[in-house]
């Protein structure tokens, strides 16, 4: 099965579920009210249904020297049953591939937006040489979302055809409009969507301030060997001052609308970034991440598509940093 030929989730058969759109049109965006949902996340009850993304499978031997070699995470220490992320970036440090997953000590699992594992795996199978690993798409294992004892929650991959179990176990079922306001919230930027073609790592929040601050919740760990695009994420960790930066956007709630995908962000008349994902947070009401110039201020009211935006700071322009990194 290709990517484009996903199948919808059983869970859009629940009652009061409601497709998604774009790319993630084959999960709910909810089941009823996506605010009560969000309120259950929040509680440290429910489950989210993230079986659109692709789920990517690293077998064989040499499969943690090999991603340790190819990636900017460190992976040749990677104990079973533990959760990592990880980038692969141009040779100008521009991130190419975004994916977060777990070792069970015969092979690596790993989820990447809907649509992108195809790209990972043609760019894995270039990269392979002799290196004893195989790479394979598993559309029969579905991503699933959890609160957990951090924000971040937890991830985990369960077999598709027990989705609908999974209700009965795990329950209740929330929505991916819930779940996106929780993330956009802690400054969690999606590749693809929060991102464009010249991000690098330390202008969204992927790069810890030290090695001995790495987690599951950085995909750059700054205490390892050579990778491709290092030199860029190294200089601009040292010297600080990222050409651009990650933005929490409170949007004004007058209007009954959010922005478009894409969508300029302008300060005056001048355009200093783009949008990205928004959704309805319960609390905060309408927000959106953003990627803007560094050299706007902080406290600069933007507009996007003729909507005011106050910025809230999630990486620092200076030093390149999520401000709040979740670990």
């Amino acid at each position: 099965m290709s990517d484009t030929e996903r199948q919808p989730s059983p869970l859009l058969e629940l009652s009061g579920a409601v497709a998604g759109d774009g790319i993630d049109a084959a999960v709910a965006a909810h089941y009823g009210s996506f605010n009560l949902e969000q309120r259950t996340l929040v509680s440290g009850e429910g489950f989210v249904d993230l079986s659109h993304r692709d789920v990517v499978r690293i077998a064989g031997p040499d499969r943690l020297t090999w991603l340790h070699q190819l990636t900017s995470q460190f992976f040749e220490d990677l104990r079973a049953g533990e959760w990592t992320a990880a980038l692969v970036l141009s040779p100008q440090g521009h991130v190419e591939h975004y994916f977060a997953g777990i070792d069970d000590g015969e092979a690596f699992t790993a989820w990447t937006e809907p649509g992108a594992g195809a790209a990972l795996i043609e760019f894995g199978e270039r990269m392979k040489f002799w290196s004893e690993v195989t790479l394979s798409l598993e559309p029969e294992l579905a991503t699933v979302w959890r609160p957990g004892e951090t924000p971040a929650g937890r991830y985990s991959f369960i077999p598709r055809a027990s989705l609908t179990a999974f209700v009965d176990a795990a329950g209740p079922a929330c929505g991916l409009w819930a779940f996106e306001a929780l993330r956009i919230e802690r400054g969690e930027p999606r590749l693809g969507l929060d991102t464009d073609q010249r991000t690098i790592p330390n202008e969204v929040g992927w790069v810890p301030g030290s090695a001995a601050e790495a987690g599951p919740g950085f995909a750059v760990h700054l205490d390892k060997g050579c990778y491709r695009g290092q030199e860029t994420v190294a200089r601009v960790h040292t010297l600080g001052r990222p050409p651009r930066r990650l933005v929490l956007l409170h949007l004004d709630g007058s209007e009954n609308r959010l922005p478009t995908l894409g969508s300029s962000l302008r300060l005056g008349d001048r355009e200093v970034g783009f949008v990205g994902t928004s959704a309805r947070h319960f609390e905060l009401g309408p927000i959106a991440l953003g990627i803007v110039k560094r050299n706007v201020p902080v406290d600069a009211q933007l507009t996007v598509d003729g909507m005011p935006a106050a910025q809230e700071l999630i990486v620092d322009p200076e030093v390149g940093l999520h401000v709040r990194p979740l670990r």
